[in-house]
């Protein structure tokens, strides 16, 4: 596979800025097994699901990862955490005129800084000096870490938006989007209507915004995140099959978290670090179907959704997506896959 099979033409005034004015008030492109393509809009969700069915959330809640600073030496330097490693550590993007030595000191607010103390890869370790955890540095004087493609910067409404209203778990650098378009109302409609839900937990990277930069796909290697799969999860994940429903992946990093715990065999709880790269050809074990949002040109999550519910047809709805001006990435619409062949 080639990189250029994974390409289509976006205009650039369909990349969602913001988010529609309410949360379940996005579209959704509902792409039938057999082709056909129907707009709909994302609070016809629930009508498209069954009772014996299983919804299953990434609960992940996305922290204030991108810092403002200087160097020791007086140079300015923006700052994005890609995880947190312990108390007083993280990994981190650095991005500044001259990247940083081991022992240079980045000073982010009087009596905040962080220590440089080595590299991993594209990455700087950072110990911060605080009398505070690194998460409530962030919490405190960090922003928001929208996308690059989202050209404003953070506002209040960001805060609140660019986050799940089930998130609970805090670690992301970047949001699981297609969790963005459930509002309460919606998640009562599915409860009442009989639909069950389960979460997992997967630690959204920066990575995940890392572009492919080899023509040859099956070259490129993928950032890791971390994830977690409860044992109540695994349960319900074996009820909804016993009882003939399908399980719902909402987003693909719960489709990545689910399908990385059943990688070696049959789905089983665990705590791991996952680098899955799901192309055509890809062996689903457990998603039989998923809501995501529409994904960027040559992206790895392009491929998933492909290798999902095939090349050929995902290329014929976003080219319908384009044609009807759908919102597309982070803040836009919404489609609804089943698994090829499933």
């Amino acid at each position: 596979m080639k990189l250029s099979d994974f390409d289509y033409a976006l205009p650039p005034e369909l990349v969602a800025q913001h988010p529609a004015a309410e949360r379940g008030a996005s579209r959704l492109l509902r792409v039938e097994p057999s082709g056909e393509l129907r707009d709909l809009a994302f609070r016809d969700l629930p009508a498209l699901l069954d009772a014996k069915d299983l919804l299953v959330f990434n609960d992940t809640r996305v922290i204030k990862a991108r810092l403002r600073g200087r160097k020791d030496s007086g140079g300015e330097v923006e700052v994005l955490i890609e995880r947190v490693l312990g108390a007083d550590t993280a990994l981190a993007h650095v991005r500044a005129s001259k990247s940083p030595k081991p022992g240079r000191r980045i000073d982010f607010a009087p009596g905040v800084s962080a220590e440089v103390t080595g590299r991993r890869g594209e990455f700087f370790e950072l110990r911060f000096a605080a009398d505070r955890p690194v998460v409530d540095i962030l919490a405190a004087h960090g922003e928001v870490p929208l996308p690059p493609y989202i050209t404003h910067a953070p506002g209040s409404d960001d805060e609140s938006r660019y986050q799940t209203v089930y998130a609970a778990v805090p670690g992301a650098v970047a949001a699981p989007t297609a969790g963005l378009h459930f509002d309460e109302a919606m998640l009562a409609s599915l409860a009442a209507k009989g639909v069950a839900s389960a979460r997992v937990t997967l630690h959204v990277g920066a990575g995940t915004f890392q572009p492919v930069r080899t023509d040859d796909v099956s070259a490129h290697v993928m950032h890791e995140e971390w994830y977690s799969i409860p044992e109540a999860t695994v349960s319900a994940i074996a009820a909804a099959k016993a009882r003939g429903g399908r399980v719902v992946a909402v987003g693909t990093t719960t489709l990545r978290a689910l399908e990385s715990a059943a990688a070696a065999g049959p789905l089983r709880a665990q705590a791991a670090e996952t680098r899955l790269f799901i192309v055509p050809g890809f062996a689903f074990r457990v998603v039989d179907r998923l809501v995501t949002n529409f994904h960027l040109p040559k992206s790895t999550l392009l491929m998933l959704v492909s290798a999902f519910s095939g090349t050929d047809a995902i290329r014929r709805a976003y080219a319908h997506a384009v044609a009807r001006r759908y919102r597309f990435f982070s803040y836009g619409d919404a489609m609804l896959l089943d698994r090829l062949g499933g």
